[in-house]
């Protein structure tokens, strides 16, 4: 009986633990019908599991800024492309297309094929 008890106990958590990683894969919450381009400065790159992110700083036409967080893909996916966590620093100055975030707030989805440095210089030059 206890034995069966715990199996039981393992399968629910392995059930819930599913529905958990199901959820945070979803790209629901980014507007990939309308993808938008930005031109920025790079504040912080955060090469961190599970999603890699850019913190971007992103003037206005009036003169003012905004920083965006933008989540990219996971590093073992990126490392695949080329990337790691020195590809980015702070001062970089990028242009990158996202889609946005659908709430409005400044935040979005990137990946590599649609970044590059603002002077349209690739970010990982591949050989």
């Amino acid at each position: 009986m206890k034995s069966h008890m715990k199996t039981l106990l393992a399968g629910a958590a392995l059930l819930a633990m599913g529905g958990v990683a199901l959820a945070h894969h979803s790209f629901a919450m980014f507007d990939q019908e309308h993808p938008i381009d930005l031109v920025g400065v790079v504040k912080e790159w955060k090469y961190t599991a599970p999603h890699a992110f850019i913190i971007l700083e992103v003037k206005d036409k009036d003169g003012s800024s905004q920083v965006w967080s933008l989540e990219g893909g996971a590093p073992s996916g990126l490392i695949r492309d080329g990337w790691t966590s020195k590809t980015l620093k702070p001062g970089d100055e990028v242009q990158v297309k996202v889609d946005p975030l659908r709430s409005g707030a400044p935040g979005g989805a990137w990946n590599v094929n649609k970044i590059k440095f603002k002077n349209g210089d690739p970010i990982v030059v591949t050989h």
